[in-house]
């Protein structure tokens, strides 16, 4: 690609989910004016994470307008900063989406204080400067003021200029793809531009195939799950392979804790296993949803779920006599002393937030429980690092060995694998100028690129890092001149950090101290250590 600048020409900058899957936030910059698909949260290493409380790279009251793909927190978890940072435009989504984010928004605020509160006592100890929680309930307030809903098909005006329509993209409530037509001064034509957000996969519980428009000059694709080719299973091979996970893990005074994201996975999770017993193939096993944003997404979805598949059946099954919401503090604590097996569905999807780490630090020692994960785990969350196998892991500054039996179910996903992100994007052939790749880890990056470069011959398919710049001309991509230095080298994104090192060291420590043989052995370990650190301070 040259370089050139800008002329007239929409330029798109990758502000997020640019070779990692969290932090999705895409600017794009027309002739009339700068609007965002998208203003999600970084999730991920701590290091991904302290993205969200850095200043946006771009100053929030140029942005004229959004468009949200649906309700994730990793798609919507900044809006409120947006707004508390002076943004003074419209924020567009499907009607399910604004009724979802008006409950998923007001959790994100609540878990964020709390959690600065934790940390700043701690800071505290040492002396350390308080931080502040990125926004507040009056800035989620100010946020869904700004909220304009669409139904799918209709096509609308962002800017001037700049028309969008909405397409189902199967993967939650609301959920949407987003097309948009471009005008460039001196063009007869519009330039279309589709926007995947996430592509759900076939055999959705509560969705239908994913849909999309075609003839596009530029595709941005989701790429999460571009390099796994899962088994094809029917709703029913769905419901049997979670039977036979959940009969395994029946201890007598044991648990199933499955880390759930609140939005879309409890509630097919729900789904299922209510009506698995409700058939007989599962006994009545208490099923006890932890969190309270579940609880009101499933209003939410119980709202319009004449708009799901399997609507009915879902809302019989809100209905079972198994199934326990729990709300207050006082209530979740008291999960702790259940007797006799159980379920338990807590977020967060990922482990790094709300009240799972609570559940875990309960039973993630014990062998009579079982942790069932059933979504996908970004490199440096604890989901991925349980998946991986580690003996003992740190929660909340606890060390904890794992003896729980760590499983996981891949059909619960609700991102297409890669032959169906292949078909996907084929469908919206031809593709006449680019396409983007985003949302994914290099790896499933690279495979889905591998898949789709034959398809399109000389069309390029791009793999954008984070901040990068570029101009979407009638001609194709131009690499921009003046794209600014990326908040984060590639090298350092989707990977583990030093923070994960200092936790495995501390963990390594730990065993190593309790297993030394006496107390002359700790004595030389420790002073081996000290011996390192003095080392190092005087070198420096």
């Amino acid at each position: 690609m040259t370089k050139t600048p800008l002329n007239g020409f929409p330029r798109i900058t990758f502000h997020g989910a640019a070779r990692a899957v969290t932090g999705s936030c895409h600017k794009l910059e027309t002739a009339s004016g700068t609007l965002l698909i998208d203003c999600g949260m970084f999730q991920g290493s701590k290091t991904e994470k302290e993205l969200n409380y850095r200043p946006f790279p771009f100053d929030a009251k140029d942005i004229d307008a959004v468009v949200l793909t649906h309700a994730h927190i990793d798609h919507s978890g900044l809006l409120p900063k947006l707004v508390h940072d002076g943004f003074p435009g419209t924020i567009h989504a499907t009607r399910p989406t604004v009724d979802l984010a008006g409950v998923m928004l007001p959790d994100s605020a609540h878990i964020q204080l709390i959690e600065v509160q934790q940390l700043n006592r701690r800071r505290a100890r040492w002396h350390g400067e308080e931080i502040t929680p990125i926004y507040d309930d009056g800035d989620v307030e100010a946020t869904m003021t700004r909220m304009q809903g669409h139904d799918y098909g209709d096509w609308f005006t962002v800017l001037p200029g700049v028309q969008a329509r909405l397409w189902n993209a199967g993967h939650m409530l609301g959920s949407a793809s987003v097309e948009l037509e471009v005008m460039i001064p001196g063009n007869r034509d519009p330039l279309r531009l589709l926007f995947s957000g996430d592509i759900g996969p076939a055999f959705k519980l509560l969705h239908p195939d994913p849909e999309g428009p075609s003839g596009l000059d530029y595709v941005i694709c989701e790429s999460t799950y571009g390099g796994t080719d899962r088994p094809t299973a029917s709703d029913e091979k769905r419901r049997e392979i979670l039977r036979d996970e959940v009969r395994a893990a029946i201890r007598p005074d044991g648990a199933l804790v499955i880390p759930s994201f609140a939005v879309e996975r409890a509630q097919e999770l729900i789904s299922d296993l209510t009506l698995l017993m409700e058939t007989g193939d599962l006994p009545p096993i208490p099923i006890y949803v932890d969190s309270p944003l579940a609880a009101r997404a499933t209003e939410v979805f119980y709202k319009h779920a004449r708009t799901l598949q399997n609507g009915r059946e879902f809302r019989k099954g809100l209905h079972a006599e198994q199934l326990h919401f729990t709300h207050s503090v006082d209530e979740s604590k008291a999960l702790d002393h259940i007797k006799g097996f159980h379920i338990v569905l807590a977020a967060s999807g990922m482990c790094e937030a709300g009240r799972i780490r609570h559940r875990l630090k309960r039973w993630i020692w014990s062998e009579a429980a079982t942790v069932l994960i059933v979504g996908y785990q970004a490199n440096g969350t604890l989901g991925r690092i349980l998946l991986e196998g580690a003996k003992s892991v740190r929660i909340q500054g606890e060390s904890f060995d794992v003896r729980a039996r760590i499983r996981q179910i891949d059909l619960y996903s609700g991102h297409a694998d890669g032959p169906e992100l292949e078909a996907w994007i084929a469908a919206r052939g031809p593709i006449r100028r680019g396409l983007f790749l985003t949302h994914g880890e290099e790896p499933a990056m690279e495979a889905l690129a591998a898949r789709m470069q034959p398809r399109l011959g000389q069309v390029p398919v791009l793999r954008p890092v984070l901040d990068e710049s570029i101009d979407l001309t009638p001609a194709g991509p131009r690499e921009c001149c003046d794209t600014p230095e990326p908040r984060l080298r590639p090298e350092s994104v989707a990977r583990l950090d030093w923070h994960n090192d200092v936790s495995k060291l501390f963990l390594d420590l730990n065993d190593a101290l309790s297993t030394a043989a006496d107390e002359k052995a700790r004595s030389v370990l420790i002073r081996q250590v000290r011996r390192a650190i003095d080392d190092w301070q005087d070198s420096h």
